[in-house]
C-alpha cells in the first residue's frame, strides 16, 4: 500500500502545479485584456467615444477567449517559462495567426446591423501585436528573472576567486552559444574578453555582449595585451588542419589552448557547451559527425533482440551503446571476458534503465553454448565484433587467429542463418586488403564466409570494413600516450608509415548503418577520410602532452612488425566501389567464390587447426588468396598494433 505521507506529497505537488497554472493563465488573461483596451485607446487617440466604449465591452469577451484557446491549441501552456527561446517564438505566431482568422470571418460576415461585434481592422492588428507579444514578452521577462538569479546564486561561492581572462577563437554558432553559456553562468571562473576570427565580416561585432577583436594573426598582440590566461576554440566542426593550425599558433606565442566538444555533441544534449577541455588527438585528425538516417535505423533495431558478440571490446560496447539508443527489445551482449563485459552491462542498465540486457559469458567458439543461446534468444539481428585483432601477435598464434576470425565466425553466421535472423553484420578491417597479416588473411576469408552464407539463407549476411579506431585497446594512440607518461621514448615502426584512423562512436554507427542499409553480400567500405602518418600522430601526442617532440620526449623507430604495412588500403582492385544513398558508406562487392572452393577451405582450416599447424595454415591462407603476402614466420613479436 502507498504510504500516507507519500499520498500528502504527491497532493501537494498537484496542488503546487494547478496553483502554479492559474496563475499563469490569471497573467496571460490580464495581459490579453488589457491588450484589448489598450489597442482601442490608441485607435481613438485616448478618447474613446461611448458607442464605442460599448462596442469594445461587447467585443472583449469573445476576443479574448479565442486568443487564450489560440495559445492553448498552440502548445503554449505546455512550455515552461523560465526555459522560454527562440524554439518556442513559432508557437506564438501560430496562436495569433489562429486567433485572428476568427475575428477577422466575424467582421466580415457579420452584417452592419450587428456592427457593435465587428472589431475595427485596426484595432484586430494592434491588439494582435500587443496580445501575442504582451504574453511572450511575460515569458521572456521571467527567463530573464530566472538566469539572473541562478548566475546570483552560482557567483556567490566563487564571488571571492579571482577569474581568468580568455579569447574565444570562433566567432559562429558553437561560439556564439560558448559565450552565451559562459556570461550566463557565474560558477565557471572564466572572462571572456572577446572573439578572434578570420572572417572580415564578422570583425569588430558584438555577439551576446562580446566584440570580435580581430584575426587569428592579431592573436598574439592580444593576449599580451589582454593579459590572456587561456585561448579556447570554439569552432565548429572545424578541419584537422586548422585545429592544428591554431595549436601551433599558441604553442609559439605561447599560450595555453583549450577546446569547446564538437557542436554536434552539444546540440544532441551529451555534453554543455561550458565543458572546456584540453585540446585532443581526435580534434586535430578533424573527422567530421557522422550524419545517421534515424528512421532507417530505429527500423533495423527497434523492438527487436540485438546481440552483439565481443560486447566488452572497444567497437562491441560501441556498439551496445548505439544499439540500445534505439530501444531494441533485448540486447543480448555476449563476452568471455568476464570483467570487460560486467563494465559494459553496468554502464547500458545505469544509462538505460527500462532496456532488457541480457549479459552472457560465452565464447564465440564454444559451439554448443552459442548454439543454446541463439536457442534460448532468438536474436534477429546479430553485430558479430569478436575477434583476434592485434596484427603481430596473430603472426605467432595462426592457429588461434583461424579459430576466432575464420571457424567462430562461420558458426555464429551459420547460428543466425538457422535461427532465420533478420540480419547478421560482420566486422572487418582494412587489413583484409591485399592482406600481409595472418589477421588480414582471416578477416578476408571471413568476409568470404559470410558472402557465401547469404546463398544458403534468407538472413542478410553483410561485412563492414573499416580502418582504425581512435584509442582502441591495444592501437597506437594509448601505447603511445603510455610512452609519453614514462617519459619515452616513443616508439615509431617506420617514419612514413600511415594509417586511416576514425572515432570508435563514428565507426560505430556506420557499421549500424550499413547493416540496416544491406541487402546482403555485400562488403561495405566506409570512408576513412585522409590517412595520417603515424610520425606526426606521434609529434601531436607529444606536443598536446606540453612536451616538445624531440627534446623532452625522443622518437625512436624501431622498425615494421612481422605482418605490418607501410601502407592500409580499403578496397581492391577486383572490387568496385559503388555509392550508396549515404555519403560515407560504400559497397565493393568481392568476386564470387565457388561454394565448394569455400567448403574445402574450412574443412581442410578446421582439420589443421585441431592439431595447431600453424606453418601449414599460413602456407594455406595463401594459397587460397592469390593476392595475399604472407612472409613465413617462425616467431612473432608480442606487440600491438
Amino acid at each position: 500500500m502507498i504510504e500516507a505521507s507519500t499520498i500528502r506529497n504527491r497532493s501537494r505537488v498537484w496542488w503546487a502545479r494547478l496553483l502554479n497554472r492559474r496563475i499563469q493563465f490569471t497573467i496571460d488573461l490580464t495581459t490579453l485584456v488589457v491588450a484589448f483596451v489598450l489597442a482601442y485607446l490608441l485607435r481613438f487617440d485616448f478618447d474613446i467615444p461611448r458607442d464605442n466604449w460599448l462596442a469594445a465591452l461587447r467585443q472583449l469577451p469573445y476576443v479574448v477567449m479565442l486568443q487564450f484557446g489560440a495559445l492553448a491549441l498552440a502548445g503554449v501552456y505546455a512550455f515552461i517559462w523560465r526555459y522560454i527561446g527562440m524554439a518556442e517564438v513559432r508557437a506564438f505566431v501560430n496562436a495569433a495567426y489562429w486567433a485572428l482568422l476568427p475575428v477577422l470571418f466575424i467582421r466580415i460576415a457579420v452584417p452592419d446591423t450587428y456592427h457593435q461585434w465587428r472589431v475595427p481592422l485596426s484595432v484586430m492588428m494592434v491588439d494582435t501585436i500587443l496580445a501575442f507579444g504582451g504574453v511572450l514578452a511575460v515569458r521572456v521577462l521571467r527567463r530573464a528573472l530566472y538566469e539572473r538569479y541562478e548566475k546570483q546564486l552560482q557567483t556567490g561561492t566563487a564571488r571571492s576567486l579571482p577569474k581568468k581572462p580568455v579569447l574565444l577563437i570562433g566567432a559562429g554558432r558553437a561560439g556564439a552559444l560558448a559565450a552565451r553559456e559562459i556570461r550566463s553562468r557565474g560558477n565557471l571562473r572564466i572572462e571572456v574578453k572577446g572573439f578572434v576570427d578570420d572572417d572580415a565580416n564578422k570583425q569588430s561585432a558584438v555577439i551576446y555582449g562580446v566584440r570580435v577583436l580581430g584575426t587569428t594573426a592579431d592573436l598574439g598582440e592580444l593576449v599580451e595585451k589582454l593579459k590572456i590566461d587561456h585561448v579556447v576554440i570554439t569552432l565548429a566542426s572545424a578541419p584537422g588542419q586548422e585545429i592544428r593550425r591554431i595549436v601551433a599558433l599558441c604553442e609559439h606565442i605561447p599560450v595555453r589552448v583549450r577546446i569547446i566538444p564538437a557542436l554536434y555533441e552539444i546540440l544532441q544534449g551529451r555534453v554543455e557547451v561550458s565543458r572546456i577541455r584540453d585540446v585532443q588527438i581526435e580534434d586535430l585528425l578533424g573527422r567530421d559527425p557522422v550524419r545517421l538516417d534515424k528512421d532507417e535505423m530505429r527500423q533495423f533495431l527497434a523492438g527487436k533482440t540485438v546481440m552483439v558478440t565481443g560486447a566488452g571490446g572497444s567497437i562491441g560496447a560501441e556498439l551496445a551503446r548505439q544499439t540500445a539508443a534505439f530501444a531494441p527489445a533485448t540486447l543480448v551482449l555476449v563476452e568471455r571476458a568476464e570483467f570487460a563485459l560486467f563494465n559494459i552491462d553496468r554502464e547500458l542498465r545505469e544509462n538505460w534503465p527500462g532496456l532488457r540486457i541480457v549479459a552472457l559469458v560465452a565464447d564465440v567458439g564454444d559451439a554448443v553454448r552459442l548454439r543454446a543461446i541463439f536457442q534460448m534468444h532468438r536474436p534477429q539481428v546479430v553485430l558479430h565484433a569478436a575477434a583476434h585483432k592485434h596484427v603481430p601477435m596473430m603472426e605467432g598464434n595462426v592457429t588461434e587467429a583461424v579459430k576466432n576470425n575464420v571457424l567462430a565466425t562461420r558458426m555464429v553466421a551459420q547460428l543466425a542463418g538457422e535461427q532465420q535472423a533478420e540480419a547478421f553484420v560482420l566486422i572487418s578491417t582494412d587489413k583484409a586488403v591485399r592482406p600481409t597479416s595472418i589477421m588480414g588473411a582471416t578477416k578476408r576469408v571471413a568476409e568470404l564466409v559470410v558472402q557465401d552464407l547469404n546463398q544458403h539463407y534468407p538472413t542478410r549476411f553483410v561485412a563492414v570494413r573499416f580502418g582504425n579506431v581512435i584509442g582502441s585497446a591495444g592501437s597506437v594512440i594509448p601505447i603511445f600516450r603510455e610512452q609519453i607518461r614514462k617519459g619515452g621514448p616513443v616508439t615509431v615502426t617506420h617514419p612514413e608509415m600511415v594509417r586511416y584512423f576514425m572515432t570508435i562512436p563514428e565507426a560505430s554507427q556506420l557499421v549500424l548503418q550499413a547493416g540496416a542499409m544491406g541487402g546482403g553480400g555485400e562488403i561495405f567500405v566506409l570512408d576513412m577520410g585522409q590517412p595520417v602518418r603515424i610520425l606526426d600522430l606521434a609529434k601531436d601526442l607529444i606536443s598536446l602532452s606540453g612536451l616538445r617532440p624531440g627534446e623532452d620526449i625522443e622518437i625512436v623507430f624501431s622498425g615494421i612488425r612481422p605482418g605490418e604495412k607501410l601502407f592500409e588500403e580499403l578496397e581492391i582492385d577486383e572490387e568496385c566501389l559503388a555509392k550508396t544513398r549515404h555519403p560515407k558508406i560504400f559497397i565493393g562487392r568481392l568476386a564470387a567464390q565457388p561454394p565448394e572452393r569455400v567448403g574445402a577451405l574450412l574443412a581442410r582450416l578446421a582439420a589443421l587447426s585441431e592439431t595447431g599447424q600453424d606453418a601449414e595454415l599460413r602456407r594455406l591462407l595463401g594459397d587460397f588468396l592469390p593476392e595475399a603476402q604472407l612472409a613465413e614466420v617462425e616467431r612473432a613479436s608480442g606487440a600491438a598494433d
